[in-house]
């Protein structure tokens, strides 16, 4: 059909290995554009919850912004998507709509209806964010063709039991997109970051609280454009290689390797979640047997499917050739090179954190200086910037001491940002 999205995907490596070469990288780009995108997003079936902590740590000018947040969340939800409203405490409650937990189309008549609902919202109890995402999937199964997203914010600790919090995430992951907010500085971006990675959803920081409702309205608007509601990535490869991981690279980082489902004992599918007119970049990497020179195999079999029909809406081959040129063998493809980085400046600054939290100075010092020189030398700046709020170097020695005073807002700034990436410009660099 005309109007349906079509999807491109490229692969980009050097499939030259050494005489003893045995791991084969390669990025690759998954595109969906033309075919009426924006008018299709109008027809799209889609079903969204809303969840808003109300917690008592909400009180004052939190929860006044919480419910402009909210309202300009259901503001921007188009006529016929099928909705819903959470408040968030020690448990979880369907402020809109009323009577029956479910959700309903929003119209102008149900939209004005939740805004008044939502105008009503208190501050009061604890939180516990796994009875929210609990709530809102029992919410979204009864809408199991439609594309299912939930948006969180919270502003505080989750009282939880880890394993309670944890085998919720579990038990839902893959089953709905969940976007997640925090606010102010007293909440702990790693649970934020567990809920992201579960959901394939993305995680970010509200750092002045008067912005939230741009960010409910931006992050409505996203899940508003997509078309497609699953999409699966395809992995096949050889009886005598290994998959050391796929993940997902640009524009977030996201490790999909422990979310395979096995298709058959060489093949495997990794979530990709709902798609709307974007790109996204995958680094997946494979072992292989040594070969002899010349050679060259199949080293993996990449293809976008709808799981639930099967249909194949682009594949790729990624190959690998031994060779005794020493020059090809050592050639580092731009693009695996440049999203290496991105992933080891993620890893760098989440160990530096952390050892910082530890009082560990000498570990935090040199992980935090070295991704400091890594988002400079990748053009990072808005990291290099919040980078230099915590560590400072000495220009004429370069020696690298952590800042005492460091505001908690700008610690969360770099942790939360830590997993976007930056795209490899156009020259290369």
């Amino acid at each position: 059909m005309a109007d349906q999205p079509v999807f491109t995907l490229n692969i980009d490596q050097n499939k030259y290995l050494s005489v003893d070469g045995r791991e084969v990288h390669a990025i690759l780009t998954v595109a969906s554009t033309g075919g009426g995108m924006t008018t299709r997003a109008t027809d799209a079936e889609a079903a969204e919850v809303i969840i808003v902590d109300t917690s008592g740590s909400m009180s004052g000018s939190k929860i006044r912004e919480a419910r402009q947040a909210a309202a300009t969340a259901v503001q921007t939800l188009r006529d016929g998507v099928h909705f819903a409203v959470i408040a968030g405490t020690e448990s979880a409650k369907v402020v809109y709509p009323g009577g029956a937990p479910k959700l309903v189309k929003a119209s102008p008549a149900t939209r004005a209806e939740a805004e008044r609902a939502i105008s009503r919202l208190l501050a009061h109890g604890g939180t516990a964010m796994g009875e929210w995402l609990k709530l809102a999937g029992h919410l979204l199964t009864a809408h199991p063709s439609a594309i299912r997203h939930a948006l969180l914010m919270t502003d505080g600790q989750n009282n939880e039991r880890s394993d309670v919090f944890e085998s919720v995430l579990t038990g839902w992951s893959g089953k709905f997109v969940v976007d997640c907010l925090g606010v102010g500085d007293d909440w702990v971006p790693g649970e934020l970051r567990k809920v992201a990675e579960a959901m394939l959803g993305t995680f970010d920081f509200v750092r002045n609280q008067g912005d939230l409702p741009e960010f409910f309205r931006r992050l409505t608007q996203t899940s508003m454009s997509k078309t497609v509601a699953e999409l699966s990535l395809r992995v096949w490869v050889p009886q005598t290689a290994q998959l050391k991981f796929v993940k997902q690279v640009s524009p977030t980082l996201l490790d999909l390797t422990g979310k395979r489902t096995d298709v058959n004992p060489l093949t495997g599918d990794y979530p990709t979640g709902s798609w709307g007119a974007e790109e996204r970049e995958y680094h997946l990497c494979v072992e292989v047997q040594k070969g002899q020179i010349g050679q060259e195999i199949r080293a993996g079999w990449v293809k976008l499917v709808r799981p639930d029909t099967q249909d194949v809406l682009a594949s790729g081959n990624v190959l690998a050739q031994w060779t005794d040129d020493l020059a090809a063998s050592t050639r580092i493809n731009g693009k695996v090179a440049h999203y290496t980085g991105q992933a080891e400046l993620h890893e760098l600054i989440q160990d530096g954190l952390s050892a910082r939290a530890m009082g560990d100075v000498d570990t935090a010092t040199a992980r935090l200086a070295k991704a400091r020189q890594i988002a400079t030398e990748s053009g990072r700046e808005d990291t290099a910037r919040l980078l230099e709020k915590v560590v400072e170097v000495d220009p004429a020695t370069g020696t690298a001491r952590l800042r005492r005073n460091v505001e908690k807002a700008d610690e969360i700034e770099l942790d939360t940002g830590s997993v976007r990436t930056s795209r490899l410009r156009k020259d290369g660099s």
